[in-house]
Order: C-alpha cells, then structure tokens, then sequence
C-alpha cells in the first residue's frame, strides 16, 4: 500500500518538473534570460511557489537543465560511431557531423539565443556550458586517437589539442549560425572546415 501512494507521488512529483521546465521554456523564450522570472514560471505552470522550489533552486537550475536536454541532442552527432577505413571515409563522417551539428543550431536557434545570454551573466551557466564543451572535446579527442592509431592521422600532433581546436572551430560557427550572422549555407561552412582540418591532420 505505502510503495502504491510513494509511486504516486513519484509521478506527481515527475509531473510537476514537467510543468514546471515547459513553462520555463516558453517564458525565456518569451522574455530572454535576464528579464524571465520564477514566478512567470511558476504561475504559467500553475504550482505553488513551495512545490517549485522542492525541484528547483532558482531560473538558472531550470535553465541548466534545459540546456543539458538540448545539447544532449548535439551530443548524438558527437557521438557517432568512427571507425574510418580510409582518409576519404574520415573526412565523411566528420563532414556529416559538422554539418549536422551546425544544422541543429539552425534548428534550435531560439533556445540557443538564450543559452548564450546566460553564459554571457551567469556564472552557474557558464560553467556549466565549460562542462558540456569538456565531454565534446574528450569524444573528438578519442576519435582523433583513433585515427592516429590506426595510421590515418599524424601521429606527431597531441589528439586533446587537436580536439580543442576543431571543437572551437565548430562552435565558434554554432554560435554565428545562433546571432544569425553568417551568409553562407551550413553545408558550405561544414565541407569547407572539414576539408581544412581533414587535410592539416590526415595522411
């Protein structure tokens, strides 16, 4: 009977956060990040002030988590299986991934207008966004490895640096793509880094 009423509350308590994240994202949608309130949250979402705060210490956790749900979207493309054969194949799937990297923030530029207003005032934000760039950087850098070991990268090139480097060259590009700042087409950035970083690093 007790596990019944706890599962209960367990679901209730799920349903709540739900509630509580949809509206928040609809309100920094709305307003941006420095004007958006916990309480437009919570009134959108139509809890009580305690309840709230039982999830959430404040609109930097709520947006945290946001952020998290929407760059562990990113995170898939980073993620793609690289077993390259060949220098031409390498260069395939990294064009694959830039290009569709760069198209998600297309995609998610609303939400991603956002994230960089936090990250440019929040501390709490900012580093969370150092640890999300982190777990990039170490999934490039053991693709790179990878490619070394195999004889199809420079052996002669530290794969950690080699990493850093494409990642800020792909989200330095994300977050043009985010001000809308760019004028030429996702494809044509994702074939034209790819092919200069393919060509600097492989054999």
């Amino acid at each position: 009977m007790n596990n019944h009423n706890e599962d209960k509350r367990h679901l209730r308590s799920l349903n709540t956060r739900k509630k509580l994240l949809e509206a928040a994202r609809e309100v920094f949608l709305q307003e941006g990040f420095q004007k958006a309130t916990i309480s437009q949250m919570i009134n959108k979402a139509s809890i009580g002030y305690g309840t709230a705060y039982v999830h959430f210490g404040g609109k930097e956790d709520l947006l945290i988590v946001l952020m998290e749900g929407v760059m562990e979207r990113f995170f898939e493309i980073a993620e793609i299986s690289f077993l390259p054969k060949s220098k031409q194949e390498a260069e395939e799937i990294v064009r694959k991934q830039a290009n569709d990297f760069l198209k998600m923030a297309e995609a998610e530029r609303d939400m991603m207008q956002v994230f960089e207003q936090a990250i440019g005032v929040s501390s709490l934000v900012s580093d969370k966004w150092k640890a999300i760039r982190e777990k990039f950087i170490q999934r490039i850098s053991k693709d790179v490895a990878y490619a070394q070991q195999n004889g199809l990268a420079r052996s002669g090139v530290n794969h950690e640096i080699v990493a850093r480097g494409w990642f800020f060259t792909n989200e330095m590009y994300l977050w043009e793509i985010v001000r809308d700042e760019h004028h030429s087409s996702v494809e044509e950035i994702a074939r034209t880094i790819t092919s200069v970083y393919v060509t600097g690093l492989y054999l």
